[in-house]
């Protein structure tokens, strides 16, 4: 009975979701192939007040995570982009996207799906200004490093291959974990359970901050169990914390930025995270904005009475179908990638070194830090594969000279494969 139980609540959620997931990473793919990379660092040169609005109002629909965008910030820094411009895309970019407003909306209401991009903004806005008023402008903190590579051929295959492929690649593991933890919680945990601190609003956030912080959270895979925990008594401002600081930052990011950015950048970026989402969260619980009631008529309320469920439509059983599909090629591939042999050919007059590069976990990771070894002279092609923290540099460059682009562009050289 518990697992049948289990299947409808995750059925239930899938249902309500994927239409706007699917929506959400096809408009993604479509602003990822169309707007040029030029476009957003035009707009952040300035060390002024401009450029940190340019930078939050640019970063919001952007589907990059905490950790893929790092790397986008430091190329943005190295195009040209102000410090404060820099604090606030890191901080609004991975709160939100396109495809996790639209997901909110379906879980969640309106009320939600418009808070949660505005609290983004604000936060990185006023994270900005404060970086630039308090952090001086060290240009040494960062140095030739690259936002992406260049993609060539056919716009509409562009677009649908990184829509329904690069980024399910990226998240599809967190999306499902994440729906399958709203079902589990739907069905294990007490009706009552968050009850006891009904009273204690504030105390429900600190909790929520103290585990979420940490974790790298997805701002999509976060929603269904956010929706979950509200329908057992999670207050709307503790969700909404869930919602802001455990997407925006995690112990990696943290230690990451820290090592580019400096002590006192990443302080002000974290605590700018931690202090807005409560004080958003506590401004949530005072407009009243709930979600419950939009997530029963979404079908979460069926996800935990399983026997009043409402039936799906054909078009949500289809785009369910699809997203499952998409779901199970993704990661089926990027599983397979780890035992995936290395090819080490020598191309003409040069050797090919496999190195061990870790703390890449997206494509976006995986394109900056190709870019950035690709500038160091005597590297004739290089190839990262984020899966098996592997990268392969075909060429002649020196050793020293792969460990310093790998670690410019953020991330952790471990030297020549064995």
């Amino acid at each position: 009975m518990m697992v049948y139980s289990i299947w409808k609540s995750l059925l239930a959620v899938i249902n309500a979701m994927s239409p706007y997931l699917l929506l959400g990473f096809l408009i993604a793919g479509v602003l990822h192939v169309f707007v040029p990379k030029t476009f957003y660092a035009r707009y952040l040169s300035r060390d002024n007040k401009l450029s940190v609005l340019w930078a939050a109002l640019l970063g919001v629909p952007l589907p990059l995570c905490s950790c893929g965008v790092i790397p986008t910030a430091v190329g943005l820094k190295n195009e040209g982009a102000s410090k404060g411009a820099v604090a606030s895309f890191l901080i609004a970019t991975p709160q939100t996207g396109i495809d996790s407003i639209l997901a909110t909306f379906s879980l969640m209401g309106l009320g939600f799906a418009v808070v949660r991009p505005v609290a983004a903004l604000v936060t990185g806005v006023c994270g900005g200004l404060l970086v630039n008023r308090l952090v001086r402008d060290d240009s040494t903190a960062f140095s030739d490093a690259a936002t992406c590579t260049v993609e060539r051929g056919n716009r509409l295959w562009r677009v649908l291959k990184y829509a329904y492929f690069d980024m399910i690649q990226d998240i599809g593991l967190r999306l499902a974990i994440g729906l399958l933890v709203a079902a589990l919680i739907n069905v294990a945990v007490p009706d009552d359970f968050f009850l006891s601190f009904g009273k204690q609003p504030l105390l429900q956030m600190l909790v929520i901050l103290v585990v979420a912080v940490p974790m790298y959270i997805c701002s999509t895979g976060s929603i269904p169990v956010a929706a979950a925990l509200m329908m057992k008594g999670l207050s709307p401002g503790a969700a909404l914390v869930m919602l802001m600081a455990g997407p925006a930052v995690n112990i990696a990011s943290i230690l990451v930025v820290r090592k580019s950015m400096g002590s006192r950048f990443t302080w002000l970026y974290l605590l700018t995270i931690v202090g807005f989402s409560v004080l958003f969260g506590l401004l949530i619980n005072a407009l009243g904005i709930n979600a419950i009631g939009m997530t029963e008529s979404c079908g979460m309320h069926g996800a935990c009475c399983p026997s009043e469920a409402a039936s799906p439509s054909v078009f949500q059983i289809i785009c369910s179908s699809l997203l499952v599909l998409f779901i199970i090629i993704a990661l089926t591939m990027k599983f397979f990638s780890k035992f995936k042999k290395v090819n080490v050919t020598p191309a003409t007059g040069t050797d090919a070194v496999v190195y061990t590069v870790e703390g890449m976990h997206c494509n976006h990771c995986k394109a900056a830090c190709e870019q950035s070894v690709g500038k160091v002279k005597g590297v004739a092609s290089c190839e990262a594969t984020p899966a098996a923290n592997t990268l392969v540099v075909t060429g002649t460059a020196a050793e020293a000279d792969i460990r310093k682009a790998v670690e410019q562009a953020g991330f952790e050289f471990k030297g020549i494969k064995e």
